[in-house]
C-alpha cells in the first residue's frame, strides 16, 4: 500500500456510526479495516461487577486512548496490531485480543475519538454523525437490552447519570473538528454516498 487513509467516525452513543461503518465496509469489502474505541475501555479486574456497573464509561478517562493511538500509528505505517476485546455484558475486558491488519482505509470509530487531539492528528478525514438525542436514546435502549443484556432501568439510569452529561461536555463540542457532518446517521444515504465517493480517491476505484 502506497498510503493508508485513516477515517475517524465520531458521534453520540447510538447515533448510527456502526450503520455507516457497515455500509462503507459492504461497499469497499476487503479494502477497509475498522478499529473501535470501545475495544479500548480500560480493564478493571480489580473491581467486582457491582462496582464496574457504576463507573462512568462516557468520560475520556474511561478509555486507554494512548494504546489506541499507538495501534493506529502502527496501522498507518503498514503494521498489524492486536486489538483488545471488551465484553459489555460484564463491563470488562476479556483475556484475548483480535489481530487487525492494515488496509487501504482504516476507520477509527467511537463517541470520543474527535475529542482526543492525538487521535485527530492521525486522521485524514474526520466525520461526525449527528442524530437527535431522543432518537439516540431509543436506539440505545433497544441495543443495550438485546446486545448487552441490560435492563430498561439500568440503561435509563446510565443515560441520565453519565451518557447525556458527558455527551454535552465532550462529544457534542468535538463536532467542530469534523470535516464532514452526516445528520440522521445511517438513514442519510446522500451523506454516506459523499463519503464513499471521497474514499474512492484513496482506494483507487
Amino acid at each position: 500500500m502506497d498510503q493508508i487513509c485513516v477515517v475517524g467516525i465520531a458521534g453520540g452513543s447510538a447515533s448510527g456510526k456502526t450503520t455507516i461503518v457497515n455500509k462503507i465496509k459492504e461497499y469497499f469489502g476487503e479494502d477497509i479495516a475498522v478499529i473501535s474505541h470501545d475495544s479500548y475501555y480500560k480493564a478493571h479486574d480489580e473491581l467486582p461487577y457491582e462496582e464496574r456497573c457504576r463507573l462512568n464509561y462516557d468520560h475520556p478517562e474511561a478509555f486507554d486512548t494512548g494504546r489506541m493511538v499507538e495501534d493506529v500509528k502502527k496501522l498507518k505505517e503498514g503494521f498489524g496490531v492486536d486489538v483488545p476485546v471488551y465484553d459489555f455484558s460484564i463491563h470488562n475486558r476479556v483475556n484475548m485480543t483480535l489481530r487487525l491488519e492494515p488496509k487501504s482505509v482504516v476507520i477509527v470509530e467511537g463517541i470520543l475519538i474527535l475529542e482526543s487531539r492525538e487521535l485527530r492528528e492521525l486522521m485524514d478525514i474526520r466525520v461526525f454523525v449527528d442524530t437527535d438525542a431522543d432518537e439516540r436514546l431509543m436506539r440505545r435502549l433497544k441495543r443495550d437490552m438485546v446486545e448487552r443484556a441490560r435492563s430498561v432501568e439500568s440503561v435509563l439510569n446510565q443515560y441520565a447519570q453519565t451518557v447525556k452529561p458527558m455527551h454535552e461536555q465532550f462529544v457534542e463540542p468535538s463536532k467542530k473538528y469534523a470535516d464532514i457532518i452526516i445528520p440522521r446517521g445511517g438513514e442519510n444515504s446522500t451523506g454516506i454516498y459523499i463519503l464513499q465517493e471521497h474514499l474512492k480517491l484513496w482506494i483507487g476505484q
